[in-house]
């Protein structure tokens, strides 16, 4: 049965799993880790307020899994602290922390049944017997479990298995419930379902959750809030919406959005009417309503202008306001993705991408009309890749 049994089941098979416990707020203070004289994690400056779900996102190798894993107890910190609630725990080992963690893969015992595995942890903390099937009983029935007590894990399915290990960590009722890329064994319709299936289990359990995984659709759709990492260092940390319509650098521009926001090299020149963005196809005034004051120092200088691929329309779309323009591209390629398209446009010798309704005809080798809307211009630094703001 799949974890979307989990929404359907009503509200009366999770409130026992509910329960009274400390403040779970999680605070990195200027933390740091290497391994081999290789710097992982670089002054890392982290809260994350209690019952928040705070995903961790970058490219392989930015140290997501490491903060984890530290967080866990599962590796050391070089310096820094790292507080749950009240507690340093950096001393403290992973029984003593009170969290509970997912893996990527999830390390099942093969030899135990499903019922064995999931009340694994409560034995050895030596729960008393009635306590354990109660709690069993409870998790098996949230997550569509309980005709698979007694399979072995060799039987199930690899989403099955995922939910199992879901629901072993789930009887543990943590603190903080950690996950390290829970749905890349899963294909892509099941990663899609079991997206909402974690976030309504979060809800429910109103428990600090820290999430880790390198799909920014999946952190968008996931996130009270999204830290997204590059090289051990931390970019920026907001909610999904602000992530995506005010990045604070070009990086995290070029890494939220499917596809990114479109980042083309402008002059920035003051004429009489005012301060000019001209990138040879797009030339604009910037609207008196914006902070002018930022962008003046770079009068004279080339900056980097982003725009989502959403902010280019064809003239009959156009928006009902003053704050566009016009210009002519070659279309390269034509991306059909069912209700839109992409639009692999050139034009000044630079190259980006335009998301329209599908029934937009337009053809690879044609020259299309289109217009820009500027109004939601993000301007950065050329040199240092930084917003102007």
């Amino acid at each position: 049965m799949p974890l979307a049994n989990l929404i359907l089941l009503g509200k009366d098979r999770l409130p026992k799993l509910c329960y009274d416990r400390a403040m779970a707020s999680v605070i990195f203070e200027h933390v740091t880790k290497g391994f081999d004289d290789v710097t992982i994690v670089s002054d890392l400056n982290l809260r994350i307020a209690d019952k928040e779900f705070l995903v961790l996102v970058g490219p392989s190798g930015c140290g997501k899994t490491t903060i984890l894993r530290m967080l866990a107890g599962l590796e050391k910190v070089d310096e820094g602290t790292i507080r749950i609630g009240d507690r340093i725990v950096n001393d403290l080992s992973p029984a003593e922390r009170n969290i509970a963690m997912v893996f990527e893969k999830d390390a099942l015992y093969p030899h135990l049944t499903v019922d064995d595995n999931i009340s694994f942890s409560l034995k050895l903390r030596k729960t008393p017997a009635e306590e354990i099937l109660q709690r069993v009983k409870e998790t098996a029935n949230s997550l569509g479990l309980p005709n698979l007590l007694n399979w072995k894990p060799s039987a199930l399915s690899l989403g099955q298995r995922q939910q199992v290990a879901i629901g072993r960590a789930m009887v543990r009722e943590p603190a903080v419930f950690l996950m390290d890329e829970p749905l890349a064994n899963l294909d892509a319709q099941k990663r899609f379902s079991a997206r909402a299936e974690i976030k309504e289990l979060h809800r429910r359990l109103g428990t600090t959750f820290v999430y880790v995984t390198h799909d920014q659709v999946e952190a968008m759709a996931l996130g009270d809030r999204i830290a997204i990492l590059n090289e051990g260092r931390l970019q920026q940390v907001d909610p999904p919406r602000v992530l995506y319509n005010m990045p604070d650098n070009v990086f995290v521009a070029g890494f939220i959005g499917s596809p990114p926001m479109n980042m083309l090299l402008a002059d920035l020149i003051e004429e009489a009417e005012g301060l000019v963005v001209d990138a040879g196809a797009f030339r604009f005034r910037l609207s008196p309503g914006k902070r002018l004051y930022a962008y003046e120092p770079y009068v004279g200088q080339q900056v980097i202008y982003g725009f989502r691929p959403e902010a280019i329309h064809v003239p009959i779309d156009a928006p009902d306001h003053q704050m566009v323009a016009p210009f002519q591209a070659q279309v390269e390629a034509v991306e059909l993705l069912g209700a839109e398209s992409l639009l692999h446009l050139k034009a000044s010798a630079q190259s980006f991408i335009a998301r329209v309704d599908s029934a937009v005809e337009l053809h690879t080798g044609q020259a299309a009309d289109l217009l820009l809307d500027f109004s939601t211009l993000r301007l950065f630094d050329s040199q240092s890749g930084r917003a102007i703001r």
